[in-house]
């Protein structure tokens, strides 16, 4: 999803949403476990998008037995 896309407004109602759902107090909290769990997931990518690019540089080995 393209962050460009939602605009100020919608992030506005998203903000508004969460500060209503979770309170003032939990906002702390939440954004700090979203920011764990994207930072987690953009690692997890890394190291994914990593082991495949050294499986694609490995030569194959071809056997001749």
């Amino acid at each position: 999803m393209n962050l460009a896309a939602i605009g100020v407004p919608g992030l506005i109602i998203i903000l508004v949403i969460v500060l209503i759902l979770f309170g003032p107090r939990k906002l702390p909290e939440v954004g700090s476990a979203v920011g764990k769990t994207l930072a987690e997931f953009k690692k997890s990518a890394r190291d994914i998008i990593d082991d495949d690019e050294v499986k694609q540089e490995e030569p194959k080995k071809i056997d001749r037995a």
